[in-house]
């Protein structure tokens, strides 16, 4: 386990989704009040260079734009549900991991951006934005927001739960694999047609579910010290599956005696992978399976329900 994996699980953040929807709430009692103290709040680069570094945060908290409080309601709910469930599957650690992720990815594509008006139109495009706050006759920094970063989750549920079923309108029943393709199609919509500041934030979020499927569903190590570790273990242990009848136990203590073997605590219902095999491998218990059927987090995702 790396340095940052043991400070960041120290500081991981239960129930997310909650805190979201609480800053949400926040960011909707404001617009009721005075709308036009979000431009403060935006992710604005250009801003935050300038000092106003309060906007690194506090651009989670501007909530989505809707005029109709029954689709502001039906949001809020879904991403409540949702994202309770990942956290379940995936564990707390996992689950903020991909949250912060995109917000991380998401700064970084704004700034992208900011340097990007920058080398296509030069330093005046910049002065005459510190003097205005607006490009394009718009706030194009309110773009930069959790939006895509909600899209993404729903994306990522679907890869977790494909065939899952969900009532469209609460009548329709549909796929969750399906529901995820549209959401894919529309990222890529908007990609085609949204401006450049859009497509910048379309990429942030697209970014981040190739993250976690390369990461996740194909259970791929992404850092290098961990490949390193993995690799060193599997030589290893690949050795002393080869001794042959003549080969001597390694004893314990300088005492002769032969070194008990491991009892694995945890094990694939799968591929038979254990806690001993494969010591970088995360398991969980399926809660859709009946009875106690562990799978390692490769098969969590990609398994048939035993009934």
């Amino acid at each position: 386990m790396s340095g940052f994996e043991k400070w960041f699980r120290r500081h991981t953040i239960p129930n997310l989704t909650l805190w979201l929807i609480i800053g949400y709430a926040v960011g909707y009692i404001i617009e009721m009040v005075n709308d036009s103290f979000l431009y403060y709040l935006a992710l604005d680069p250009y801003k935050i260079i300038h000092g106003q570094v309060w906007r690194l945060f506090t651009w989670l908290i501007i909530p989505p734009n809707s005029s109709n409080i029954f689709f502001v309601l039906l949001m809020l709910w879904c991403c409540y549900t949702i994202g309770n469930i990942l956290e379940r599957t995936w564990g707390t650690y996992r689950y903020n991991l991909f949250i912060f992720t995109g917000v991380l990815l998401t700064v970084l594509f704004a700034f992208a951006y900011l340097a990007f008006l920058y080398l296509t139109n030069g330093p005046s495009v910049v002065q005459a934005y510190e003097e205005a706050g607006y490009i394009f006759s718009g706030y194009i920094w309110f773009g930069f927001s959790t939006y895509f970063i909600n899209v993404s989750i729903y994306i990522v549920f679907a890869m977790t739960y494909p065939n899952d079923i969900v009532r469209l309108y609460f009548l329709i029943p549909v796929k969750m694999k399906w529901l995820g393709v549209l959401d894919v199609i529309y990222l890529g919509y908007m990609l085609i047609v949204g401006g450049a500041y859009t497509r910048f934030a379309v990429v942030a979020a697209l970014v981040n579910c190739l993250i976690f499927y390369v990461a996740n569903i194909k259970g791929i190590a992404i850092s290098p010290k961990q490949i390193h570790r993995k690799n060193q273990f599997n030589r290893n242990y690949r050795m002393g599956q080869n001794m042959g009848p003549g080969g001597r136990a390694a004893s314990s203590a300088g005492t002769g005696t032969a070194t008990p073997k491991s009892v694995a605590r945890h094990k694939c219902a799968i591929c038979g992978k254990t806690d001993i095999s494969d010591p970088d491998m995360t398991f969980r218990y399926c809660s859709k399976c009946n009875g106690n059927y562990e799978y390692c987090q490769v098969h969590l995702f990609q398994h048939t329900h035993v009934k």
